[in-house]
């Protein structure tokens, strides 16, 4: 058989998809392997001592008054005993900055309020300009409509004595998944990367930190000069630069304490959210700080880690491609068989997804339905079809300089929720 250019192409868009597939199964399944790997993804005892004070940075921009009220009220509902509360807003922004200074004057003691005036406006240049105000041990972030259980950050504490911590990334978990066809992948998509992927790169030194309950000491987070405030991508690109110092990044998952959000409100909200992380995320691998990991493997894997956003973009328009090219053009019958195997892993993950969804309603006491299992099923196709937008979006913006800041906008509709298991946990 006669090997010719289209033939090398095809195997090459097969090679390349079922790689994707695999890696994506592979951390997506971590936490699952073993016991031991379910047991070190959890917290330590909690010590009676506290050791650490706490600085909160709650970031907001165009907020509505309940949402930032609820999220305040459970910062200072904390156990632990020494915490206070910056919240972050923008000159720009006269509403949520009259609704800052208003909480902070019902909690004069706790809560502060930082005000950016930086020309361009985005969340890490908010950050910074809040970090200035910090006076505690650990800086943590909390986003607008986060809402925290009551024990975390005296479990954060512990989890720094523990094991000598010098960052702690905590879980987030959006729980509104019964609000429409896409709310259900997208909170079973933070629970597999908060419980299992996460986990997975931080065994591996290499580790993208999320940009929520991510707490960092404050002398290490001040001496590498805060968060990029050109990057999309903020979190990620502050894990990288710590993987790199071979900083301790340590990552705990407990379903009691993980901080509980919403899904965007729309399909337009949930492709701006997720094109603005593939467009960090690209800002960050051409960065090239991840160049410098001490290791050949470890930086293979940043390489990999970094670049799947481009990969996922270049699916989008593959996998279309592979389907028609199996179905109808006239190859070999082993190469034709060939394009059929990204199905093997992809099939694979699909059954695991449902399985998962099982431990995401046992984990957080949700009842998942017959018809919950269904549209996790049904909306699969579509919900890829999603993401390989927002990366092809992403990818276009990055290459025609676009970095402008799409905020998603917060409803509440997590809010009563949360409520109900605070009220399940007394």
């Amino acid at each position: 058989m006669l090997i010719s250019a289209a033939h090398v192409a095809v195997l090459l868009i097969t090679a390349c998809l079922v790689l994707l597939a695999c890696s994506t199964l592979f951390l997506s399944t971590y936490a699952w392997w073993s016991p031991d790997h379910r047991s070190t993804t959890g917290y330590p005892d909690i010590l009676p001592a506290n050791e650490h004070s706490f600085s909160l940075i709650m970031p907001c921009r165009t907020e509505r008054e309940e949402v930032m009220r609820a999220t305040l009220a459970r910062l200072l509902q904390q156990t632990h005993s020494r915490v206070e509360v910056i919240i972050s807003v923008g000159d720009d922004d006269p509403d949520t900055v009259a609704i800052a200074h208003a909480l902070a004057k019902e909690h004069p003691d706790s809560v502060r309020v930082s005000v950016d005036s930086n020309a361009v406006k985005n969340k890490p240049r908010q950050l910074n300009t809040a970090l200035k105000l910090c006076r505690n041990d650990i800086v943590g972030i909390f986003d607008a409509e986060s809402i925290a259980a009551p024990t975390l950050l005296a479990h954060i504490d512990s989890v720094f004595q523990h094991r000598n911590a010098d960052v702690v990334q905590g879980a987030v978990q959006l729980v509104n998944f019964s609000d429409s066809w896409y709310s259900l992948r997208n909170c079973l998509e933070y629970f597999i990367w908060f419980r299992s992927r996460l986990h997975a790169h931080a065994k591996s030194g290499f580790i993208p930190l999320g940009g929520n309950t991510v707490f960092v000491k404050r002398d290490l987070l001040v001496s590498v000069g805060g968060w990029d405030g050109d990057c999309l991508a903020e979190d990620c690109d502050l894990g990288v630069r710590l993987s790199v110092l071979k900083r301790r990044i340590v990552v705990a998952y407990s379903p009691d304490l993980v901080t509980r959000e919403e899904t965007p409100d729309s399909l337009a909200s949930l492709i701006r959210q997720r094109t603005r992380w593939s467009l960090g995320f690209m800002q960050v691998y051409a960065k090239g700080d991840w160049r410098r990991m001490p290791t050949g493997i470890q930086r293979v894997n940043a390489w990999w880690t970094l670049t799947q956003q481009h990969f996922m973009a270049l699916a989008g328009v593959l996998i279309p491609i592979s389907i028609m090219l199996a179905l109808f053009a006239k190859f070999p019958l082993p190469i034709t068989m060939a394009t059929f195997l990204p199905l093997i892993p992809t099939f694979a993950l699909f059954t695991l997804e449902i399985c998962m969804l099982h431990e995401f309603g046992k984990d957080h006491s949700f009842r998942i339905r017959a018809r919950d299992y269904l549209r996790l099923v049904l909306g699969a196709p579509a919900y890829q079809v999603l993401l390989a937008i927002s990366a092809i979006r992403a990818l276009g913006k990055f290459y025609t300089g676009d970095f402008r800041w799409d905020k998603t906008a917060h409803n509440g509709a997590h809010l009563n929720l949360a409520e109900v298991r605070l009220a399940d946990a007394r």
